[in-house]
């Protein structure tokens, strides 16, 4: 740190308080259907964003085309956690659509498949 008396601030991490007064000390979402392949995308009639803070703005600029959860927060150099609940907000205010991944049936040939590469790799 450059000043003793400035405690919010490290060299290396950059800003401490900002994330956390953005989501208003929300460190998770109430949202499990956002994962980091989750993709999210401005919707065509949504409202117009109405949040003052950048990374809103920022979000809402990379989402015009879909990206999953996790190219955002690399987008953005923010965590994962706290782009979640960014992302949630904005889901909420109609801003962005999202769609998750489909899940995984199970089926056998999914099984041979992952079978077929773990030998590859042994034979490597």
């Amino acid at each position: 740190m450059s000043d003793p008396r400035e405690h919010w601030y490290e060299d290396e991490a950059g800003p401490l308080v900002r994330l956390y007064a953005v989501t208003r000390g929300r460190g998770r979402t109430e949202r499990p259907e956002l994962t980091m392949s989750t993709l999210v995308v401005v919707a065509d009639r949504g409202p117009r964003l109405r949040r003052t803070e950048p990374e809103y703005a920022a979000i809402e600029k990379l989402c015009r085309a879909p990206l999953s959860v996790a190219e955002v927060s690399a987008h953005l150099h923010l965590p994962l956690t706290m782009t979640k609940v960014l992302i949630g907000d904005l889901i909420d205010d109609g801003v962005v659509i999202f769609r998750a991944p489909p899940t995984p049936t199970g089926s056998s040939a999914d099984m041979g498949l992952l079978h077929a590469v773990l030998e590859g790799i042994r034979s490597l």
